[in-house]
Protein backbone atom coordinates (compact mmCIF):
# COMPACT_ATOMS: atom_id res chain seq x y z
CA UNK A 1 0.00 0.00 0.00
CA UNK A 2 0.96 3.35 -0.36
CA UNK A 3 0.86 4.20 2.84
CA UNK A 4 3.66 1.68 3.37
CA UNK A 5 1.80 -1.18 5.25
CA UNK A 6 2.24 -4.67 4.27
CA UNK A 7 0.85 -5.98 1.07
CA UNK A 8 2.20 -9.48 0.94
CA UNK A 9 -0.01 -11.14 3.66
CA UNK A 10 -3.19 -11.29 1.64
CA UNK A 11 -1.53 -12.91 -1.57
CA UNK A 12 -1.85 -17.23 -2.60
CA UNK A 13 -1.77 -17.24 -5.98
CA UNK A 14 1.81 -18.39 -7.95
CA UNK A 15 3.92 -16.34 -8.53
CA UNK A 16 6.14 -16.21 -11.90
CA UNK A 17 8.46 -13.56 -13.11
CA UNK A 18 8.10 -14.80 -16.96
CA UNK A 19 5.60 -16.66 -18.39
CA UNK A 20 3.64 -17.75 -15.69
CA UNK A 21 6.22 -16.90 -16.18
CA UNK A 22 9.29 -17.75 -15.45
CA UNK A 23 8.85 -18.09 -11.48
CA UNK A 24 10.91 -16.23 -9.52
CA UNK A 25 13.00 -18.98 -8.24
CA UNK A 26 16.68 -19.02 -9.65
CA UNK A 27 19.65 -21.09 -8.78
CA UNK A 28 20.78 -20.46 -5.45
CA UNK A 29 22.87 -23.67 -4.48
CA UNK A 30 26.38 -23.12 -3.70
CA UNK A 31 29.08 -23.62 -6.17
CA UNK A 32 31.16 -26.58 -4.41
CA UNK A 33 28.59 -27.83 -1.92
CA UNK A 34 26.20 -30.83 -2.10
CA UNK A 35 22.56 -29.78 -1.25
CA UNK A 36 21.39 -31.20 1.96
CA UNK A 37 18.52 -33.08 1.29
CA UNK A 38 17.52 -36.07 -1.31
CA UNK A 39 14.53 -36.08 -2.85
CA UNK A 40 13.02 -37.39 -6.18
CA UNK A 41 16.00 -36.35 -8.07
CA UNK A 42 18.57 -37.84 -6.41
CA UNK A 43 21.06 -37.22 -3.86
CA UNK A 44 21.32 -33.28 -5.15
CA UNK A 45 17.96 -32.60 -4.97
CA UNK A 46 15.74 -31.27 -1.71
CA UNK A 47 12.69 -33.71 -0.64
CA UNK A 48 9.54 -32.30 -1.88
CA UNK A 49 6.16 -32.07 0.72
CA UNK A 50 4.09 -35.67 -0.09
CA UNK A 51 1.75 -34.68 -2.17
CA UNK A 52 -0.23 -37.28 -4.70
CA UNK A 53 0.97 -37.42 -7.95
CA UNK A 54 -1.47 -36.49 -10.52
CA UNK A 55 -2.66 -39.27 -13.06
CA UNK A 56 -1.72 -37.97 -16.53
CA UNK A 57 0.87 -38.35 -19.37
CA UNK A 58 4.07 -37.64 -19.85
CA UNK A 59 3.65 -34.83 -22.18
CA UNK A 60 1.04 -32.76 -19.83
CA UNK A 61 3.75 -33.07 -17.13
CA UNK A 62 6.65 -31.82 -19.43
CA UNK A 63 3.91 -28.42 -20.77
CA UNK A 64 3.49 -27.75 -17.16
CA UNK A 65 7.30 -27.57 -16.51
CA UNK A 66 7.53 -25.69 -20.04
CA UNK A 67 3.99 -23.46 -18.79
CA UNK A 68 3.02 -24.02 -22.08
CA UNK A 69 -0.22 -22.43 -21.29
CA UNK A 70 0.96 -18.69 -20.53
CA UNK A 71 1.22 -17.95 -24.15
CA UNK A 72 2.21 -13.93 -23.26
CA UNK A 73 5.56 -13.83 -24.51
CA UNK A 74 4.50 -15.10 -28.10
CA UNK A 75 2.25 -12.41 -28.84
CA UNK A 76 4.73 -10.41 -30.61
CA UNK A 77 4.31 -12.20 -33.67
CA UNK A 78 0.79 -10.36 -34.85
CA UNK A 79 2.39 -6.78 -33.83
CA UNK A 80 5.23 -7.72 -36.68
CA UNK A 81 2.81 -9.04 -38.73
CA UNK A 82 0.32 -6.25 -38.85
CA UNK A 83 3.62 -4.09 -38.97
CA UNK A 84 4.66 -5.83 -42.28
CA UNK A 85 1.57 -5.46 -43.86
CA UNK A 86 1.36 -1.82 -43.12
CA UNK A 87 4.51 -1.16 -45.16
CA UNK A 88 2.67 -2.70 -47.91
CA UNK A 89 5.11 -4.79 -48.63
CA UNK A 90 2.30 -7.77 -48.19
CA UNK A 91 3.36 -11.28 -46.77
CA UNK A 92 5.09 -13.96 -48.58
CA UNK A 93 5.58 -17.84 -48.50
CA UNK A 94 9.47 -17.15 -47.21
CA UNK A 95 8.33 -14.28 -44.70
CA UNK A 96 4.94 -16.27 -43.61
CA UNK A 97 7.18 -19.76 -43.09
CA UNK A 98 10.12 -17.26 -40.86
CA UNK A 99 7.71 -16.07 -38.58
CA UNK A 100 6.42 -19.13 -38.10
CA UNK A 101 9.49 -20.97 -37.73
CA UNK A 102 10.81 -18.08 -35.73
CA UNK A 103 7.66 -18.49 -33.28
CA UNK A 104 8.36 -21.99 -32.43
CA UNK A 105 12.04 -21.49 -31.93
CA UNK A 106 10.94 -18.66 -28.96
CA UNK A 107 8.43 -21.60 -27.92
CA UNK A 108 11.32 -24.10 -27.15
CA UNK A 109 13.96 -21.07 -25.84
CA UNK A 110 11.23 -19.91 -23.04
CA UNK A 111 10.38 -23.57 -22.50
CA UNK A 112 14.19 -24.10 -22.06
CA UNK A 113 14.29 -20.90 -19.47
CA UNK A 114 10.99 -21.66 -17.18
CA UNK A 115 12.80 -25.50 -16.84
CA UNK A 116 15.80 -24.07 -15.78
CA UNK A 117 14.42 -21.39 -13.47
CA UNK A 118 12.39 -24.85 -11.90
CA UNK A 119 15.43 -26.77 -11.92
CA UNK A 120 17.04 -24.09 -9.49
CA UNK A 121 14.22 -23.38 -7.70
CA UNK A 122 13.69 -26.88 -6.57
CA UNK A 123 17.58 -27.23 -6.11
CA UNK A 124 17.76 -24.48 -3.25
CA UNK A 125 14.26 -25.91 -2.00
CA UNK A 126 12.27 -22.12 -2.77
CA UNK A 127 9.44 -23.96 -4.77
CA UNK A 128 9.38 -25.98 -2.39
CA UNK A 129 8.82 -23.28 0.41
CA UNK A 130 6.51 -21.30 -1.77
CA UNK A 131 4.40 -24.44 -2.52
CA UNK A 132 4.44 -26.17 0.54
CA UNK A 133 1.93 -26.72 2.95
CA UNK A 134 1.88 -23.40 4.19
CA UNK A 135 0.57 -22.70 0.67
CA UNK A 136 -2.08 -24.86 0.03
CA UNK A 137 -4.18 -22.82 -2.21
CA UNK A 138 -0.92 -22.46 -4.40
CA UNK A 139 -1.43 -24.78 -7.49
CA UNK A 140 1.49 -27.56 -6.74
CA UNK A 141 1.21 -29.66 -10.45
CA UNK A 142 2.58 -26.77 -12.01
CA UNK A 143 5.55 -27.56 -10.57
CA UNK A 144 6.14 -31.09 -11.38
CA UNK A 145 9.59 -30.81 -9.31
CA UNK A 146 7.76 -30.04 -6.42
CA UNK A 147 4.79 -32.35 -7.10
CA UNK A 148 7.13 -35.09 -7.95
CA UNK A 149 6.03 -36.10 -10.65
CA UNK A 150 9.13 -35.04 -13.04
CA UNK A 151 12.74 -35.60 -11.41
CA UNK A 152 15.44 -33.34 -11.86
CA UNK A 153 17.42 -35.01 -14.44
CA UNK A 154 14.06 -34.65 -16.33
CA UNK A 155 13.59 -31.69 -16.37
CA UNK A 156 17.44 -30.76 -17.30
CA UNK A 157 16.98 -33.27 -19.87
CA UNK A 158 13.94 -31.18 -21.57
CA UNK A 159 15.43 -27.77 -20.97
CA UNK A 160 18.59 -28.69 -22.52
CA UNK A 161 16.86 -30.64 -25.59
CA UNK A 162 14.25 -27.19 -26.28
CA UNK A 163 17.66 -25.07 -26.03
CA UNK A 164 19.40 -26.95 -28.81
CA UNK A 165 15.92 -26.91 -30.96
CA UNK A 166 15.74 -23.32 -30.22
CA UNK A 167 18.69 -22.65 -31.21
CA UNK A 168 18.79 -24.38 -35.03
CA UNK A 169 15.24 -22.97 -35.83
CA UNK A 170 17.14 -19.40 -34.88
CA UNK A 171 19.63 -20.52 -37.30
CA UNK A 172 16.50 -21.46 -39.59
CA UNK A 173 15.11 -18.41 -39.12
CA UNK A 174 18.21 -16.61 -40.08
CA UNK A 175 18.70 -18.56 -43.34
CA UNK A 176 15.24 -17.70 -44.47
CA UNK A 177 15.49 -13.84 -43.30
CA UNK A 178 15.29 -11.95 -47.14
CA UNK A 179 17.18 -8.85 -44.78
CA UNK A 180 20.07 -10.26 -42.66
CA UNK A 181 21.61 -7.24 -41.01
CA UNK A 182 24.41 -7.71 -38.47
CA UNK A 183 22.02 -6.62 -35.59
CA UNK A 184 19.58 -9.52 -36.37
CA UNK A 185 22.16 -11.96 -36.30
CA UNK A 186 24.04 -10.54 -33.17
CA UNK A 187 20.62 -10.66 -31.57
CA UNK A 188 19.88 -13.60 -31.97
CA UNK A 189 22.58 -15.37 -30.90
CA UNK A 190 22.37 -12.83 -27.01
CA UNK A 191 18.95 -13.80 -26.94
CA UNK A 192 19.69 -17.59 -27.02
CA UNK A 193 22.72 -17.14 -24.41
CA UNK A 194 20.65 -14.58 -22.07
CA UNK A 195 17.91 -16.68 -21.72
CA UNK A 196 19.30 -19.52 -20.84
CA UNK A 197 21.49 -17.40 -17.95
CA UNK A 198 18.62 -16.13 -16.68
CA UNK A 199 18.45 -18.11 -13.60
CA UNK A 200 20.99 -20.44 -14.47
CA UNK A 201 24.39 -20.70 -14.98
CA UNK A 202 25.88 -17.02 -14.50
CA UNK A 203 22.00 -16.41 -13.04
CA UNK A 204 22.01 -12.66 -14.89
CA UNK A 205 18.73 -12.00 -12.44
CA UNK A 206 20.70 -12.30 -9.64
CA UNK A 207 23.25 -9.79 -9.88
CA UNK A 208 20.68 -6.72 -10.05
CA UNK A 209 19.62 -7.05 -13.97
CA UNK A 210 15.98 -8.38 -13.68
CA UNK A 211 13.78 -6.16 -14.55
CA UNK A 212 16.18 -4.35 -17.12
CA UNK A 213 15.95 -7.81 -18.66
CA UNK A 214 12.68 -8.52 -18.70
CA UNK A 215 11.94 -5.98 -21.60
CA UNK A 216 15.13 -6.30 -23.05
CA UNK A 217 13.39 -9.92 -23.83
CA UNK A 218 10.00 -8.61 -25.02
CA UNK A 219 11.85 -5.97 -27.09
CA UNK A 220 14.05 -8.66 -28.95
CA UNK A 221 11.09 -10.92 -29.84
CA UNK A 222 9.25 -7.89 -31.57
CA UNK A 223 12.35 -6.22 -33.15
CA UNK A 224 14.29 -9.29 -34.45
CA UNK A 225 11.71 -11.04 -36.49
CA UNK A 226 10.80 -7.73 -38.13
CA UNK A 227 14.13 -6.81 -38.86
CA UNK A 228 14.70 -9.77 -40.83
CA UNK A 229 12.34 -9.13 -42.93
CA UNK A 230 12.48 -5.56 -43.60
CA UNK A 231 16.08 -5.04 -42.82
CA UNK A 232 15.33 -2.60 -40.31
CA UNK A 233 13.30 -1.14 -37.19
CA UNK A 234 12.64 2.55 -36.54
CA UNK A 235 9.88 4.76 -34.91
CA UNK A 236 6.45 3.29 -34.16
CA UNK A 237 7.82 -0.18 -33.96
CA UNK A 238 10.82 0.34 -31.68
CA UNK A 239 8.43 2.27 -29.59
CA UNK A 240 6.04 -0.76 -29.66
CA UNK A 241 8.79 -3.32 -28.85
CA UNK A 242 9.74 -1.20 -25.62
CA UNK A 243 5.88 -1.35 -24.95
CA UNK A 244 5.63 -5.27 -25.59
CA UNK A 245 8.81 -5.41 -22.94
CA UNK A 246 6.90 -3.27 -20.17
CA UNK A 247 4.18 -6.03 -20.69
CA UNK A 248 6.01 -9.16 -18.99
CA UNK A 249 8.33 -6.17 -16.85
CA UNK A 250 5.14 -5.10 -15.36
CA UNK A 251 3.43 -8.62 -14.06
CA UNK A 252 6.94 -9.72 -13.17
CA UNK A 253 7.28 -6.52 -10.50
CA UNK A 254 4.72 -7.65 -9.10
CA UNK A 255 5.25 -11.23 -8.54
CA UNK A 256 8.67 -9.72 -7.19
CA UNK A 257 6.38 -8.01 -4.43
CA UNK A 258 5.16 -10.65 -3.56
CA UNK A 259 8.29 -12.88 -3.68
CA UNK A 260 9.93 -10.41 -1.09
CA UNK A 261 11.22 -12.22 1.48
CA UNK A 262 12.24 -15.02 0.04
CA UNK A 263 14.29 -13.28 -2.52
CA UNK A 264 15.93 -11.29 -0.05
CA UNK A 265 16.79 -14.53 2.03
CA UNK A 266 18.73 -16.09 -0.83
CA UNK A 267 20.47 -13.06 -2.13
CA UNK A 268 17.79 -12.22 -5.00
CA UNK A 269 18.35 -8.30 -5.97
CA UNK A 270 14.92 -7.53 -7.21
CA UNK A 271 13.94 -3.55 -6.65
CA UNK A 272 11.36 -5.53 -4.70
CA UNK A 273 13.62 -7.51 -2.21
CA UNK A 274 16.22 -3.67 -2.25
CA UNK A 275 13.60 -0.91 -1.57
CA UNK A 276 11.29 -0.78 1.79
CA UNK A 277 7.47 -1.01 1.24
CA UNK A 278 7.28 2.33 0.30
CA UNK A 279 9.39 2.43 -2.20
CA UNK A 280 9.00 -0.53 -3.84
CA UNK A 281 5.14 1.03 -4.42
CA UNK A 282 6.90 4.18 -6.05
CA UNK A 283 8.85 2.44 -8.52
CA UNK A 284 6.52 0.55 -9.81
CA UNK A 285 4.22 3.91 -9.94
CA UNK A 286 7.09 5.43 -12.00
CA UNK A 287 7.15 2.16 -14.26
CA UNK A 288 3.41 2.74 -15.33
CA UNK A 289 3.73 5.97 -15.14
CA UNK A 290 6.93 6.02 -17.65
CA UNK A 291 5.05 3.25 -20.01
CA UNK A 292 2.37 6.27 -20.46
CA UNK A 293 4.62 8.83 -21.15
CA UNK A 294 6.11 6.47 -23.75
CA UNK A 295 3.22 6.96 -25.49
CA UNK A 296 2.54 10.39 -25.06
CA UNK A 297 6.04 11.40 -26.21
CA UNK A 298 5.75 9.01 -29.16
CA UNK A 299 2.57 10.51 -30.19
CA UNK A 300 3.65 14.18 -29.44
CA UNK A 301 6.90 14.05 -31.39
CA UNK A 302 5.60 12.23 -34.72
CA UNK A 303 7.06 8.57 -34.08
CA UNK A 304 3.71 7.74 -33.14
CA UNK A 305 0.79 9.35 -35.11
CA UNK A 306 -0.98 11.66 -32.60
CA UNK A 307 -3.86 9.25 -32.08
CA UNK A 308 -1.97 6.48 -30.73
CA UNK A 309 -1.66 7.70 -27.45
CA UNK A 310 -5.97 8.39 -27.32
CA UNK A 311 -5.51 4.52 -28.84
CA UNK A 312 -3.78 2.94 -26.23
CA UNK A 313 -5.97 4.81 -23.27
CA UNK A 314 -7.81 1.69 -22.30
CA UNK A 315 -4.33 -0.22 -21.44
CA UNK A 316 -3.25 2.69 -19.43
CA UNK A 317 -6.54 2.77 -17.46
CA UNK A 318 -6.03 -0.87 -16.82
CA UNK A 319 -2.54 -0.38 -15.60
CA UNK A 320 -4.18 2.81 -12.95
CA UNK A 321 -6.89 -0.25 -11.75
CA UNK A 322 -3.51 -2.41 -11.11
CA UNK A 323 -1.73 -0.13 -9.41
CA UNK A 324 -4.40 1.02 -7.29
CA UNK A 325 -5.33 -2.88 -7.10
CA UNK A 326 -2.26 -3.68 -6.12
CA UNK A 327 -1.00 -1.27 -3.64
CA UNK A 328 -4.43 0.31 -2.39
CA UNK A 329 -6.23 -2.68 -1.78
CA UNK A 330 -3.38 -4.36 -1.35
CA UNK A 331 -4.19 -7.73 -3.39
CA UNK A 332 -0.68 -8.12 -4.85
CA UNK A 333 -1.53 -11.41 -7.05
CA UNK A 334 -4.61 -10.09 -8.01
CA UNK A 335 -3.13 -6.91 -9.27
CA UNK A 336 -0.70 -9.67 -11.18
CA UNK A 337 -2.96 -11.14 -13.20
CA UNK A 338 -4.57 -7.39 -13.96
CA UNK A 339 -0.93 -7.24 -15.55
CA UNK A 340 -1.32 -9.66 -17.86
CA UNK A 341 -5.03 -8.78 -19.39
CA UNK A 342 -2.93 -5.18 -19.78
CA UNK A 343 -0.53 -6.87 -22.11
CA UNK A 344 -2.96 -8.80 -23.87
CA UNK A 345 -4.71 -5.63 -24.56
CA UNK A 346 -1.94 -3.54 -25.25
CA UNK A 347 -1.17 -5.93 -27.78
CA UNK A 348 -4.08 -5.86 -29.62
CA UNK A 349 -4.46 -2.09 -29.45
CA UNK A 350 -0.83 -1.84 -31.14
CA UNK A 351 -2.25 -4.57 -33.81
CA UNK A 352 -5.07 -2.03 -34.64
CA UNK A 353 -2.98 1.23 -34.64
CA UNK A 354 -0.80 -0.71 -37.93
CA UNK A 355 -3.93 -2.04 -39.42
CA UNK A 356 -5.14 2.44 -39.22
CA UNK A 357 -2.13 2.90 -40.88
CA UNK A 358 -2.11 0.44 -43.81
CA UNK A 359 -5.34 2.09 -44.20
CA UNK A 360 -4.70 5.74 -44.21
CA UNK A 361 -1.04 5.42 -46.00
Amino acid sequence: MTDGTSTTTAVTGARPDLPDPPDAAAERRPADGPLPAEGPGGPESPRPPSRPAPADGMVRRYARLGKLDVYDYYLGIPIVLAAVLATGGGITARTGLLLGVFLVAQVCLLMALVAFDDVTGFRDGSDITNYGPDHPLRNVQRKPLVAGTLTVPQALRFAWCCAVAAALLFAATYALAPHRPLWTAVGLAVLWAAALQYSYGVRISYHGFQEIYLVALGFALVVLPYGMITGRAAGLLLVQAVLFGFGPLMFGVYSNTNDVEGDRSVGRPTVAALLSERGNARFIGTLSLAEFLLVAVASATGTAPWWFLPLMLPASLLRLRQYLLGFREGDIMRARRVGFAVHRVGVALMVVSHLVVGLTS
